[in-house]
């Protein structure tokens, strides 16, 4: 009995290997932030690339940093960031300042989904003439939808979040989001039908699209509706940090209640910060606490970085020293910049600043790799629909997409001064 005690202290924790990783990870993207600062970028482009430099020397077998690269622990820490993130976005804005953008945000979304997606289409007939249909219609699909978390973070770091332009981009950002979700469930399903031998069926595209709707605008208007009086009962709590316990609640109840449907919980955690206003938690506030912005960053500053630096180890610079990989990567990611810029379009006739608004359209993240791993799963007549060459290319228009944004959306928003709260 007294081995087995024994042996129960000495056996490994499983936290041991998380908290190592967190700790490489976290120093890693302070350094880099601190750095891309120093040169006059968003922190957020010195976390990306600092993440690239970990992720290729765990290639070359550095010690621990493959480990931290596969990690479900870590994953799941960087996950929970984006979370976080999209719902301390959402406390920057208010339902109505999104409604004023609404029309002008779907427009922004639309033309530069459609072009996005065409762009793909073209390049893919051009440089791979003996794919099928579907795998076409596959890569289009991958270059719809836009990394709102990318954009929010650079937006953030440069104290843009309050203006015209950042509420039309992450209005169309989460927009586009919902759109790539129906174009997924369209071509999936096409190809599904395909290998039955089956005609295309629009049902599922239909229900999806259903759900989303009925997502966002349920969430909005119940949240707005019972939100008031979820707080005011919530602050006869006493205990500390009830303010911010009450607010994580909400955010997570809703990003699982947009994964339930089947979408994504970001969509979920934009739209709980979305529809709680100052108002909601000013009896808290009144007792001497802070605002439920000011409490959640500091544990956005925890989590966010290591999204982005797990994000950046992800990315293998060996892809490029393939001709054939290098010039599909460079043809799609010409693909997803140039299609982006038509959303420029979609601001025609508004004071804000349409080249921004395009600029901050362009990054691919999260959402593309999940769209080209889906790709990887599906087959017709046996063929696969993304073969290991083609996702490697996406994976490239998402490193490339990533690290452009960033000083390319600074330049833009230079040169218009920030709008005060």
């Amino acid at each position: 009995m007294n081995s087995m005690v024994a042996f129960a202290f000495l056996a490994p924790d499983p936290v041991t290997a998380l908290m190592l990783g967190l700790a490489i990870l976290l120093m890693a993207a302070k350094i880099g932030g601190h750095a891309a600062v120093r040169l006059g970028q968003p922190a957020v482009l010195g976390e990306l690339v600092v993440g690239i430099v970990l992720g290729n020397l765990a290639l070359v077998g550095v010690p621990g940093l493959a480990q931290i690269k596969h990690d479900a622990f870590v994953d799941m820490i960087a996950r929970l960031g984006v979370i976080i993130l999209l719902f301390e976005v959402g406390l920057d804005s208010t339902v109505g300042e999104m409604l004023k953008v609404g029309a002008r945000a779907t427009a922004v979304a639309g033309l530069g989904l459609t072009a996005s997606f065409a762009l793909g289409w073209a390049a893919t007939v051009w440089l791979l003439p003996g794919s099928s249909v579907q795998a076409r219609l596959f890569v289009g699909a991958t270059l719809c939808a836009t990394s709102v978390g990318i954009t929010a973070r650079v937006l953030q770091d440069l104290g843009r979040a309050r203006d015209p332009e950042a509420r039309l981009i992450l209005g169309a950002a989460v927009i586009d989001d919902v759109l790539s979700l129906v174009v997924l469930a369209l071509v999936s399903g096409m190809v599904l039908d395909a290998g039955r031998g089956l005609p295309v069926s629009c049902a599922g595209v239909l229900w999806t699209l259903g759900k989303a709707i009925a997502f966002l605008v349920g969430s909005l208007v119940v949240g707005v509706l019972f939100s008031p009086k979820l707080f005011l009962a919530a602050s006869r709590i006493r205990a500390r940090g009830a303010l911010t316990a009450v607010g994580l609640s909400f955010c997570f109840f809703l990003s699982w209640a947009a994964g339930a449907v089947g979408l994504a919980p970001m969509i979920g955690a934009f739209a709980a910060g979305l529809v709680l206003e100052d108002v909601h938690y000013r009896e808290f506030v009144a007792r001497g606490g802070g605002a439920l912005g000011e409490l959640i960053r500091p544990i956005a500053d925890f989590l966010v970085p290591v999204f982005f630096v797990l994000m950046g180890m992800r990315t293998d610079l060996a892809a490029f020293a393939e001709p054939r990989i290098l010039g599909l990567a460079l043809a799609l990611t010409a693909a997803a910049v140039v299609g982006k810029q038509a959303c420029s379009l979609g601001a025609l006739g508004t004071p804000v600043n349409r080249f921004a608004v395009a600029l901050g359209m362009i990054p691919r993240g999260e959402v593309t790799l999940i769209f080209a791993n889906v790709g990887l799963s599906l087959s017709v007549a046996g063929r696969p629909i993304m073969d290991a060459a083609t996702f490697s290319a996406v994976v490239v228009v998402v490193l490339v997409t990533t690290l452009v944004t960033p000083p390319a959306l600074k330049w833009s928003l230079a040169r218009r001064p920030a709008s005060r709260p």
